[in-house]
């Protein structure tokens, strides 16, 4: 079986162009459709200009795609990074947008050369020491973050009236924005959100092959100029992209660094936040594909970095392997790398002969594409799957979530992990296993024996998933869990990862010794403990 299924195998590089050119340009394509106006919104919302949006997605097709360590992941900009870029612009540039941008950016090229270091360093796997719980709370917040921040903009409101107010601001000023709403943008935003809602639950296979964002497009530029915006509108109702030429220029500056305190937490909050959200997308992204291929997560993050270094100088915002446009790939066929690569020359060519095509586009249409991001990002069913896998999980998503909305991403995935630790404690983990599970690996036969010991938790699965990864495919492997304390929903979550891997690519993997721990919900990937068990 696995002989055949290298036969199969995409072949990548030139070869791999030359194999799959129909099928990678029209899967580009369909993606494109869908960067294009999320770059624009994505950029705009994060306080940079528009075009910038459409220069980071133009870098992550054109040239990351070649050096990436993923063959399926659409490299652009992320509303997840929307919260750090717009904040860094307000911090540094203490209302002076123009001065904020340049500064950020020098934080941008810092925090790329960061990634990169991370990739040489083999820290593709930095993923897996931070809680789940904590990650998506992290989510969570950032999806509530968009929604608060775009909703004066779905109503077309003076952004004077929302300008330097906190999220929590923002939500408590909802009735405002809407006594103030400008009907005929408004009307657009609705409609759009209504689209951008509807369009997952749309069973027409025929109709489904157009991305929700293009139908809304097709709907409000139209609309946009029945209402004669240009003329009846304010200035700030519609996109303002300005000229590739005008625009493209090394724009990062390093004066930021006389702030300190500030080039340091941003520098932080790009590399770590936006090394989180691609790692994630990589790994999702890999279980996904067709052909079972693993992709090399410190090539991957090396390509990223590079790609930041290059997007931060001539003014772009931060990429990442972004999900959802990743996801689109896979399942509208593409197969190589080449995939991204079209979605960037095709946004590249449509800006070069159409942009004032995009200056007809309303801002509250892309306020609606943004929200339903927000939407998806801090869905109700995000808080019921984490209480379903247990209380304690849902307390750590929920404070992560609390301290990112008061303080910022840091402190809130901090805080996070501080209490799935002292949750930990309280079930009896030895502070000796915290940093390192001991586990020992033996072969007999045709099987591998793992055997883990004290605690099998977050901040030790790195250790436990090196030992893992060194034992060769092919082969039987038994996972004994029964001399430990207590194991996390992180941990059964990443072994799980471990198990679709390996037996992807020939091999047997069972978990055993689990009889004696009482998981702390019904959910099978509930953290449990082992009551039987004295340390």
């Amino acid at each position: 079986m696995n002989a055949k299924l290298k036969k199969v195998i995409p072949a990548d590089g030139i070869a791999g162009l030359k194999e799959n050119f129909s099928s990678d340009a029209i899967s580009g394509f369909i993606v494109f459709l869908l960067a294009l106006p999320l770059s624009l919104g994505i950029a705009k919302a994060s306080d940079f200009p528009p075009i910038m949006g459409l220069i980071t997605a133009i870098i992550g097709g054109l040239i990351v795609s070649l050096l990436s360590g993923s063959r399926l992941t659409i490299k652009g900009p992320a509303a997840g990074l929307i919260v750090i870029v717009a904040g860094a612009v307000a911090e540094f540039g203490k209302g002076d947008n123009l001065l904020g941008w340049k500064l950020a950016l020098g934080a941008m090229v810092i925090a790329g050369l960061v990634q990169i270091v991370f990739g040489i360093l083999k820290l593709g796997k930095l993923a897996d020491f931070f809680p789940l719980s904590a990650i998506h709370g992290m989510l969570a917040a950032i999806g509530i973050i968009i929604i608060a921040k775009q909703i004066p903009v779905l109503l077309n409101d003076d952004p004077t009236l929302a300008k330097g107010k906190s999220p929590l601001a923002l939500l408590a000023n909802i009735p405002d924005f809407i006594m103030n709403l400008d009907y005929k943008a408004t009307i657009i935003g609705i409609v759009s959100l209504t689209i951008m809602m509807a369009w997952p639950y749309i069973k027409n296979k025929y109709i489904k092959m157009f991305p929700a964002p293009l139908v809304v497009l097709l709907f409000a530029i139209p609309a946009e100029l029945f209402m004669n915006f240009a003329q009846t509108e304010p200035p700030y109702a519609l996109v303002k992209i300005g000229s590739l030429i005008d625009n493209l220029d090394f724009n990062a500056s390093f004066d930021g660094f006389s702030q300190t305190g500030i080039f340091i937490k941003y520098v932080i909050m790009f590399a770590l936040v936006g090394t989180l959200e691609s790692l994630l997308t990589v790994k999702a992204i890999d279980l996904i594909d067709p052909y079972k291929r693993k992709s090399n997560a410190n090539k991957d993050l090396i390509a990223v970095g590079i790609g930041n270094v290059f997007t931060a100088l001539l003014g772009g915002l931060p990429m990442i392997a972004e999900v959802a446009r990743s996801s689109s790939n896979v399942n509208n066929g593409g197969k190589t790398r080449w995939a991204n690569f079209f979605h960037g020359f095709f946004i590249l060519i449509f800006l070069l002969v159409a942009s004032p095509l995009l200056e007809m586009i309303p801002n509250a249409a892309l306020a609606a594409m943004l929200i339903t991001v927000g939407i998806k990002l801090s869905h109700p069913k995000e808080f019921i799957h984490t209480f379903e896998i247990g209380k304690e999980q849902l307390a750590i998503f929920l404070v992560t979530i609390f301290f990112t909305l008061f303080e910022d991403l840091l402190v809130g995935i901090a805080a996070g992990m501080v209490l799935n630790m002292i949750i930990h404690l309280f079930h009896g983990t030895p502070i000796s296993s915290f940093f390192k599970a001991p586990t020992q690996v033996a072969f007999e036969g045709n099987e591998y024996l793992v055997t883990i010991s004290k605690a099998a938790i977050f901040t030790n699965f790195l250790g436990i998933k090196r030992k893992l990864e060194e034992i060769p495919y092919g082969f039987n492997v038994t996972i004994d869990l029964k001399k430990t304390k207590i194991v996390d929903n992180s941990v059964l979550e990443n072994l799980d990862h471990f198990i679709h891997d390996y037996e992807s690519n020939g091999g047997k993997v069972s978990i055993k010794g689990l009889d004696n721990h009482v998981a702390f919900s019904s959910h099978p990937k509930s953290s449990r403990k082992n009551l039987n068990l004295v340390q």
